[in-house]
């Protein structure tokens, strides 16, 4: 979880996955004071079934069907962005709300249950964003610039780490304008919009993941908006 003092209350960000049991969960908080008191609450959290919808999608099948060769690549990029995401930097790197790194509306929304071809696929992880390309990406909040890569599915990505086990992602790039380890501010530029890795057009797919679990970037904007600093 992560926590922000505010008015001599705390707020907290919980990631929950789009795939955790609709059910009654237990919620554990442990606090310290200042005296290094411990203060314990168990809270019950309800989390309930959404519908995301079904997109059933045509894809040429050499973008479907991966030979032995793809599929190995793929495993180990997956691999690879887990390991990632299950980091966690012990500070705080994001302030004020998060921003919409592109001004375009969504044209894929987040959670969507794929069929490409005719086969069930892995659902829709983050959300797709109308832009031109060529156009500006900019980064949704501070932090660390945590990889930079080619992948198969993703193309040009950009993952950041905005400290506390939250992570944003930015897939399809035509171009990446910073490196490895750069530190950027809410809305530097990370690159610009294109189409690669496997991708229709032009556009960007934005991604979050909080404490690893796979979260709708546009409802992380519509809880942190007032937090302006």
């Amino acid at each position: 979880m992560n926590l922000r003092e505010r008015n001599k209350t705390y707020e907290g960000l919980l990631g929950i996955d789009m795939d955790t049991r609709p059910a009654k969960h237990k919620l554990k908080v442990v606090a310290t004071d200042g005296n290094r008191k411990v203060y314990t609450s168990v809270l019950l959290l309800t989390v309930e079934r959404a519908d995301f919808g079904i997109q059933r999608l045509s894809l040429p099948s050499s973008m479907v069907d991966l030979d032995a060769q793809t599929l190995e690549r793929v495993g180990r990029e997956e691999k690879r962005l887990q390991a990632l995401f299950q980091g966690y930097r012990d500070e705080r790197l994001w302030s004020g709300a998060f921003v919409r790194p592109v001004p375009g509306g969504p044209t894929t929304p987040f959670g969507l249950r794929r069929i490409i071809n005719g086969q069930p696929r892995s659902p829709h992880s983050g959300v797709d964003l109308r832009a031109e390309e060529g156009s500006a990406v900019l980064a949704c909040n501070s932090g660390v610039v945590a990889l930079i890569d080619q992948f198969f599915f993703s193309g040009k990505s950009v993952i950041l780490d905005h400290g506390w086990g939250i992570y944003s992602m930015y897939f399809h790039l035509s171009e990446v304008l910073v490196n490895e380890g750069d530190k950027v501010s809410a809305g530097a530029m990370l690159g610009r919009v294109g189409s690669t890795g496997r991708s229709t057009g032009p556009h960007l797919h934005w991604g979050i993941r909080i404490n690893g679990a796979r979260v709708d970037p546009l409802a992380l904007l519509r809880l942190t908006e007032h937090l302006q600093e």
